[in-house]
C-alpha cells in the first residue's frame, strides 16, 4: 500500500487542474451575467485555459527533462494558485488573462504528474495511470457541484479562492514525494538555450508513439460526443432531464471506475491488446447510441464510457513505456497536447457533421474514425513495439 501513496499525490495534483478547468467553466454563464458579455466570450474563456496547456505542456515536459520533474511541477502549482488568486484583485474583465495564466500553470503540474507516475510505479504502470487517471476525473465530477454551491452561497470569485486552496494542498503534498524508483535520467545532449528543445522535437518525431497519439486524439473524440452530444440524443428522445442526468453520471462512473481495473489488467496481459479492446467496445457502441433507445440505450453508454475509460489510463502507459531515456517529460507532454487537441477539436467537428447531415451521422462518424484507428494499432509491428523495443 506504502507504493501507491505517492500515485495518489500525483492523482490530487492532476485534480487541481480538472477541478481548476471546471469548476469555473460550469459557473461561467454567472460571470457573463455579471460583467455583461455574450456566449462568444464564454467560448474564448473555455478555450484560452485549453490553448494554454495545448502549448504549454510539451515545453514544461522538456522543461521537466533538463531542469528536474519535481521542481517544474511545483512552479506549476505555484503559478496556478498565484493566478488563481489574482482573480481577487484585478479587473473581472481581464478574466480571460486569467484562464490563460491558470492554464500555463495547470500544463506544467498535469504534464509533469503524469511523467512521474511512470517515474515511480516502474513494474505495475497500468495500475498507477488508472488510480492517477480516476483521481484526476474525480475533479470533472464534483466541481460542477462544488463551483455551483459556492456561487449559491456566496460569490463568483470565491470559486479560485477554492482552487487556489486545493492547489497550495497539493503544493504541500508534493512536497512529501520521495525519490522516484526509476532514475530518471536528463537529456545531457538537449541544448540549454532551447530548454531542451531538441528533445521536444524527438518527442513529436518518435515514429513508433504516432500511432498511439492518433488514437489518443479519437478517443478524446469520444469523449466529446459521449458528454456533448448523448445530452442531445436523451434530449430529442423526450426522456428529460432526471433521466439525462441519471445516464451522464452513470456513463462518468463507468468512465472513472473502469480504469484502475483496466490498468492492472494491462499489467497482467499487454496494454496494447487492452487499448484495442477497449477501442472497439467505444467505436461499436458510439456507433449504435443512434439506434437504441430505454435500457439498451442505458447499457450501451455505459459500455462506450467503460471503452473509452481502458484507451485513456493505457495509452498513457502505453507512451511512457516507449518514451526515449532522458525525453520522458517532453514525450508526456507532447502526449497531452494531442489529448488537449483531441479535446478541442472533437465537439467541433462532430458539430458541424452532426449540424449538416443530422446527430445519427455524428455518432457513427465518430465511432467509425475509433474503427478506423484500431487499424493503425492492428499489426504486430505496432504492437511488437509496446515495451519501447
Amino acid at each position: 500500500m506504502a507504493e501507491l501513496w505517492p500515485i495518489v499525490i500525483l492523482g490530487f495534483v492532476a485534480f487541481v487542474t480538472s477541478f481548476g478547468a471546471h469548476v469555473v467553466a460550469v459557473n461561467l454563464p454567472v460571470y457573463a451575467a455579471q460583467v455583461g458579455v455574450g456566449v462568444a466570450m464564454i467560448g474564448l474563456l473555455i478555450a484560452a485555459y485549453d490553448a494554454a496547456e495545448v502549448v504549454a505542456k510539451p515545453v514544461f515536459g522538456a522543461i521537466a527533462d533538463r531542469r528536474g520533474m519535481k521542481q517544474t511541477m511545483l512552479a506549476g502549482i505555484a503559478v496556478f494558485v498565484i493566478a488563481s488568486l489574482a482573480y481577487l484583485w484585478v479587473d473581472p474583465r481581464l478574466l480571460l488573462l486569467i484562464r490563460f495564466l491558470q492554464g500555463v500553470g495547470a500544463a506544467a503540474l498535469s504534464a509533469v504528474s503524469l511523467a512521474l507516475v511512470a517515474a515511480y510505479a516502474v513494474e505495475r504502470r497500468g495500475r498507477a495511470y488508472g488510480i492517477y487517471n480516476a483521481l484526476k476525473g474525480a475533479g470533472y465530477v464534483v466541481s460542477p457541484i462544488v463551483g455551483g454551491a459556492i456561487v449559491l452561497n456566496s460569490d463568483f470569485s470565491m470559486i479560485f479562492v477554492a482552487a487556489a486552496a486545493i492547489g497550495v494542498v497539493a503544493f504541500v503534498l508534493s512536497l512529501l514525494l520521495p525519490k522516484p524508483k526509476a532514475e530518471i535520467k536528463k537529456g545531457l545532449d538537449d541544448d540549454d538555450a532551447g530548454i531542451g528543445l531538441l528533445g521536444l522535437v524527438a518527442a513529436f518525431r518518435q515514429s513508433s508513439l504516432w500511432p498511439w497519439y492518433v488514437v489518443t486524439v479519437i478517443n478524446m473524440f469520444f469523449v466529446g460526443i459521449l458528454f456533448g452530444f448523448l445530452p442531445v440524443r436523451v434530449y430529442a428522445l423526450g426522456y428529460g432531464p432526471l433521466i439525462n442526468g441519471v445516464l451522464l453520471t452513470a456513463v462518468s462512473a463507468s468512465y472513472l471506475l473502469v480504469q484502475p481495473f483496466a490498468g492492472a489488467l494491462a499489467d497482467r496481459i499487454s496494454s496494447a491488446l487492452t487499448i484495442r479492446v477497449g477501442l472497439f467496445l467505444a467505436g461499436a457502441s458510439i456507433i449504435l447510441i443512434p439506434f437504441v433507445t430505454g435500457w439498451v440505450l442505458f447499457a450501451v453508454s455505459i459500455l462506450a464510457g467503460l471503452g473509452v475509460g481502458t484507451v485513456w489510463t493505457n495509452t498513457d502507459a502505453l507512451v511512457s513505456q516507449q518514451a526515449q531515456a532522458g525525453r520522458l517529460g517532453a514525450t508526456m507532454g507532447v502526449a497531452g497536447t494531442f489529448k488537449e487537441i483531441g479535446d478541442m477539436l472533437g465537439p467541433l467537428l462532430i458539430g458541424v457533421v452532426s449540424q449538416a447531415f443530422g446527430l445519427t451521422v455524428g455518432f457513427v462518424a465518430c465511432g467509425v474514425l475509433g474503427l478506423l484507428a484500431l487499424g493503425l494499432i492492428a499489426n504486430k509491428k505496432v504492437a511488437s513495439r509496446e515495451s519501447g523495443a
